[in-house]
């Protein structure tokens, strides 16, 4: 674990048990051309981890439940981040897209 994600990896630590993460392939989907409607957006380019992930959460907190909301991310380490926070949390991880060179992750508040 890289020093700079120490506080993110002390939050989800508990949830992780130690078993590698098998959502990665399924979740991942880097041909899609076509993105899920997203109601607010978190433009989290260039901010390395733990910020993608505050910022989502920060968002998270002021939308209604069942809205979607969309991050985008440039960080390869965001995508298992945002993996494991929305299994600690409870929202739902709709789909991870990579495309030019970033990632979006869409989330769906429980």
């Amino acid at each position: 674990m890289l020093p700079r994600c120490r506080l993110l990896w002390l939050v989800f630590r508990a949830g992780l048990k130690g078993e590698p993460d098998m959502e990665s392939d399924a979740q991942m989907d880097s041909t899609a051309q076509t993105h899920p409607e997203s109601n607010h957006t978190v433009d989290a380019t260039g901010l390395a981890c733990p910020l993608p992930i505050l910022r989502a959460k920060k968002a998270l907190a002021v939308i209604q439940s069942g809205e979607v909301l969309q991050v985008i991310t440039t960080d390869r380490g965001a995508i298992r981040d945002f993996q494991a926070f929305c299994r600690q949390t409870g929202n739902e991880l709709l789909t991870q897209i990579e495309q030019e060179g970033k990632v979006f992750h869409y989330l769906r508040r429980r």
